[in-house]
């Protein structure tokens, strides 16, 4: 068996099985970088590492983690190949600094094809299912692309309605009458609100699985979130969640189960990681510490996300024994120490979700005080009875802080968090000196 079919039953394998591929697809990996990466050979070369340190993923720890900042500073020496030889030009978000360069070749547009279709197939889509991708496919995003190429890998069709349109989406909802939509949970929200605004229940268009990205739609727990639960009931089909960056190349979703995102076992090395970069136990929440195996392009070696989750190693419900990954609870560089309380901003943002008068909001993060930040919140009302105080109350009694509400107006939160360029509402802003 080979290809998707092989990846996927994979997954059902005994862990032992699972764990010797990926150690064999690990050292082709490192033998890969230290013949054609600059960066690597230089920086194993300084710490004076021999070839054969790491026989494994249990030997990574032995190596050190590569950052976003080692991207900015040396973007250059992590291409592997002559520039000839890439195919596509891919940039970051930009969520959390300047949008970061990444070369693909046409081998790691065919596994980025593969990892898609994995996933597809996980979350039980065929040839028959049409496929709206509300997703951005300009301005050199990775996601767009992917989904796209792993839906023309699976056999569905492929409605490419991109993100910068509600008008535009919700016809193709309505005349092309898609089963699946891809899209960031929050414009399947404002989607399904268009669409009843246009006298179309959203629950009787056909759409029977939403896939949400950029955004988790489960609790830490695994259950829907507050915002998945909305998705759900608006439109009335299966919600999914992915979770993936345009640096590892490599996306973890759900299965049917819903029980966090299955990692690819022959794709990708996980680990979660301190502050010092030395692996946790499962279960424990740290830092996801990818290295993406086979990229040919810019291959990259313990590559630190800067988000928060917890490794599942329990085999799952569906019958897969992959290893899989919780929501994203945070950023490292978010985490706010509030009078002695780590607080994240999902975690504020799942419980403004939960407020049915609440029809927007932003974070502002102030480091006023020497030991403790300052969170300020701003919160658009549609029930004008629901006061700041009674949100503050709200969130004091599930965060153990109290942080500071403010009510705006809603087009004042649009016009602060809607920004030219990005794929999705920027939600929070820190304004902490060590952050800047």
């Amino acid at each position: 068996m080979s290809g998707a079919g092989a990846a996927d039953q994979l997954e059902f394998d005994p862990p032992e099985a699972q764990q010797a591929m990926q150690d064999d697809r690990l050292r082709s990996h490192l033998a890969y970088l230290l013949e054609r990466s600059p960066f690597y050979r230089r920086r194993w070369a300084e710490l004076g590492l021999a070839p054969g340190t790491v026989q494994g993923v249990a030997d990574l720890p032995l190596l050190p983690t590569t950052s976003k900042a080692d991207l900015e500073r040396a973007a250059g020496e992590f291409l592997c190949v002559p520039e000839t030889e890439t195919v596509d030009l891919c940039l970051t978000s930009g969520t959390t600094g300047e949008p970061l360069v990444l070369l693909q070749t046409r081998h790691d547009l065919e596994r980025l094809a593969r990892n898609e279709e994995i996933t597809f197939r996980r979350l039980g889509l065929g040839p028959a299912d049409r496929v709206l991708l509300a997703v951005a496919l300009d301005r050199c995003f990775m996601a767009g692309l992917a989904y796209f190429l792993g839906l023309v890998r699976l056999g569905a069709t492929a409605l490419r309605g991109g993100s910068g349109s509600l008008p535009h989406l919700a016809e193709l909802v309505r005349r092309q009458r898609p089963t699946v939509i891809i899209a960031v949970p929050s414009l399947l929200l404002a989607l399904a609100e268009r669409l009843q605004a246009d006298g179309i229940d959203p629950r009787q268009t056909g759409v029977r699985t939403l896939v949400g990205i950029g955004e988790p739609v489960r609790a830490s727990d695994l259950r829907l979130s507050p915002l998945g639960a909305r998705v759900q009931e608006r439109w009335g089909g299966a919600v999914f969640g992915t979770y993936a960056s345009t640096e590892m190349a490599t996306a973890f979703s759900d299965c049917t189960a819903g029980a966090g995102g299955h990692l690819h076992p022959e794709l990708a090395a996980v680990e979660i990681v301190d502050a010092a970069g030395k692996p946790l136990p499962p279960g424990e929440a740290g830092e996801v510490t990818v290295t993406p195996l086979g990229v040919t392009g810019m291959p990259l070696l313990r590559f630190r996300t800067g988000d928060i989750a917890v490794l599942h190693t329990e085999p799952c419900i569906c019958g897969r024994r992959s290893p899989r990954l919780g929501p994203i609870l945070g950023r490292q560089a978010q985490m706010l120490k509030i009078r002695g309380t780590t607080v994240f901003p999902p975690a504020v943002f799942a419980l403004l979700q939960e407020l049915d008068g609440a029809c927007g909001w932003f974070l502002e993060a102030f480091d006023d005080y020497a030991l403790s930040d300052r969170l300020r919140v701003t919160v658009a009302v549609r029930d004008r009875s629901l006061t700041a105080e009674m949100v503050a109350e709200r969130l004091a009694a599930r965060l153990r802080v109290k942080p500071e509400v403010v009510i705006a107006p809603a087009a004042a939160v649009t016009a602060k968090t809607v920004q030219e360029g990005k794929r999705k509402p920027v939600l929070f802003f820190d304004y902490r000196q060590a952050r800047t």
